[in-house]
């Protein structure tokens, strides 16, 4: 019990400086490598713009340079559903690789710009660059960690904590990008939050309401979507807590 609490729990910890500073600079090295081999074509895109649909034949991968991007599924029922979330260095794509064809949406947040590669040139380039395959698998397996840490979050975390390690990870991956976490703009409103957390849009309210009363977070007055954080290691220290096991289970 106490390995498998370990390693739920490493889960929602905070990164340290040093380990965002260094994520932050394999993004910059990555896209620099991306540039020089690959010469990618550039897009600039803007809030609502979308990449690729769900049934579109696959034939190219992107990579984000800069803006924010949801993954976006439809349900049984034709509802929309986040399934993901993309900051600058992030691929999007890799859902079409083992079908031919795209599975989800690709939607903009924000005023943006991505690359586009074509996946056979992509390929043809792994061959005669070794590096390129290594950046590849380093991408295929971030996104592997962090959809286990997603379901980690919804399957095992209260609201209030799901909300808190949301507010975590948006701060961190800003950071892991040289940007600032001390007030951060949410690209998302508070239902498409619920929809990507599993929770609705009240319970959504109710935690950041809660959070903010307890001084973890507090809220800019320009505007609900502007937060303030003083200290994401508190957001960490909150979700912790949260997991801590009842008296009970130690004995």
């Amino acid at each position: 019990m106490t390995g498998l609490m370990a390693t739920g729990t490493a889960a929602f910890a905070k990164k340290s400086p040093r380990a965002c500073e260094r994520t932050g600079q394999q993004t910059s090295d990555t896209l620099r490598l991306l540039d020089e081999q690959l010469k990618p074509q550039r897009r600039v895109v803007h809030t609502g713009d979308v990449i690729y649909q769900a049934g579109e034949r696959f034939g190219n991968l992107y990579i984000l340079n800069s803006g924010f991007f949801k993954i976006v599924n439809l349900t049984a029922d034709g509802r929309e559903q986040v399934v993901g979330l993309k900051f600058r260095g992030d691929w999007l794509g890799f859902d079409g690789i083992a079908d031919g064809s795209y599975s989800c949406d690709a939607v903009a947040m924000d005023t943006g710009e991505i690359w586009m590669v074509s996946y056979e040139a992509l390929m043809r380039a792994c061959v005669s660059h070794p590096a390129l395959l290594q950046v590849l698998h380093t991408a295929m397996s971030r996104e592997i960690a962090h959809d286990r840490d997603s379901l980690m979050s919804v399957c095992t975390l209260p609201a209030d904590a799901r909300v808190a390690d949301f507010l975590r990870y948006w701060a961190e991956s800003l950071a892991e990008r040289g940007m600032r976490t001390d007030q951060i703009t949410l690209r998302m409103t508070r239902a498409e939050i619920g929809n990507y957390l599993g929770m609705t849009l009240e319970t959504v309210s109710r935690a950041l309401s809660r959070l903010a009363r307890d001084n973890v977070i507090g809220f800019a007055e320009k505007g609900r979507r502007d937060v303030q954080i003083p200290d994401v290691g508190a957001l960490s220290a909150f979700v912790q807590r949260c997991l801590a096991p009842a008296p009970a289970m130690l004995q």
